[in-house]
């Protein structure tokens, strides 16, 4: 879908931005989730960290799926990006780049949940774990920037 104003506009409505701004707000809060769940404290309780960690990837990877399938589909935000600036065809290359690395990191981190979770294994998940939360805060500040370049517009969720 084409956004209903040109790009560089202060106003714009548009259903694939509304949609952008819903799922931007769910990834934050699982992101928060995940977190708050490594935060905990796992000594002692590692089997039960593990599955509050475990519960938390599972968002992330529910929300980042839906991230992807918003952005990439046909007539989805970035090939609307595409159409309205060619200057920012790199920008959106890199962030379509970056899914694929995300949806990795995603997948060995809910393999690094899926047994049972002993004490040893807590400091390897707590590791994989930030770096995902870096790159996945990272990639929605790019994202953000694309689009206010794009559009001239705040799609909201700071970080």
């Amino acid at each position: 879908m084409q956004p209903t104003v040109p790009a560089h506009s202060t106003e714009i409505n548009s259903p694939e931005l509304d949609a952008v701004r819903l799922r931007r707000a769910e990834l934050r809060e699982a992101l928060d989730g995940l977190e708050r769940a490594l935060a905990a404290p796992a000594a002692g309780r590692a089997g039960d960290w593990g599955k509050s960690v475990q519960a938390a990837v599972g968002e992330i990877a529910d929300d980042w799926q839906t991230h992807v399938s918003l952005t990439e589909a046909p007539g989805g935000l970035h090939q609307s990006i595409r159409a309205a600036s060619f200057r920012l065809i790199h920008a959106v290359d890199t962030l379509t780049a970056e899914h694929g690395e995300i949806a990795a990191e995603v997948a060995d981190l809910v393999a690094l949940t899926g047994d049972d979770i002993t004490g040893a294994d807590v400091e390897g998940i707590r590791d994989s774990a930030t770096r995902l939360l870096g790159h996945i805060i990272k990639h929605r500040q790019r994202g953000a920037d694309l689009v206010y370049e794009a559009y001239s517009l705040d799609i909201g969720g700071a970080d």
